[in-house]
């Protein structure tokens, strides 16, 4: 028998609705593993070595961190999916499968908009839930303390994030 796919199985982008996106966690690695092995390279090779350990460690460094994606999701969506019910804003006529992509895009905005606190970055992201192409079905309002409560449970692992 055959089921429905959950959005979340698609690990869709909270704004462009594209599948198998991780882009915090693949900017990250990418970041990380080509000074990495920029590094090494640039201590063997001169600049042209630094040149092609760049290239090299970003690709290898962006497929990394998008595997991390894939658990932080895991994990985020695991501990929201645990945990919705016992929320404030929890509601019988709201199921977790449909406050689900407001949690995603409290989570994984929190990492791409850096030192912002959730006030500050408020205009920015209720702009971004607005123009979502995710066929999300709640309205700013009715998602917000969701995206805030995902952003705030996020702060803590994007602090210990070394950048």
């Amino acid at each position: 028998m055959a089921t429905k796919k959950n959005k979340m199985d698609d690990d869709r982008d909270p704004i462009t609705g594209t599948p198998g996106a991780h882009p915090v966690a693949t900017g990250v690695g990418t970041t990380l593993g080509g000074a990495a092995a920029g590094a090494a390279g640039g201590a063997i090779g001169g600049p042209v070595g630094a040149a092609i350990g760049a290239v090299v460690g970003g690709v290898v460094g962006g497929a990394t961190g998008a595997m991390v994606g894939e658990d932080l999701d895991r994990e985020e969506d695991t501990y929201w999916r645990e945990n919705y019910r016992h929320r404030p804003y929890y509601s019988d006529d709201l199921s977790y499968d449909k406050i689900a992509p407001a949690y995603r895009y409290g989570w994984e905005s929190r990492a791409r908009l850096g030192e912002q606190s959730f006030d500050d970055a408020e205009d920015v992201l209720s702009a971004g839930w607005n123009e979502t192409k995710n066929e999300v079905s709640l309205g700013w309002e009715q998602a917000r303390e969701a995206i805030r409560d995902s952003w705030n449970h996020a702060d803590e692992r994007y602090r210990r994030v070394p950048r």
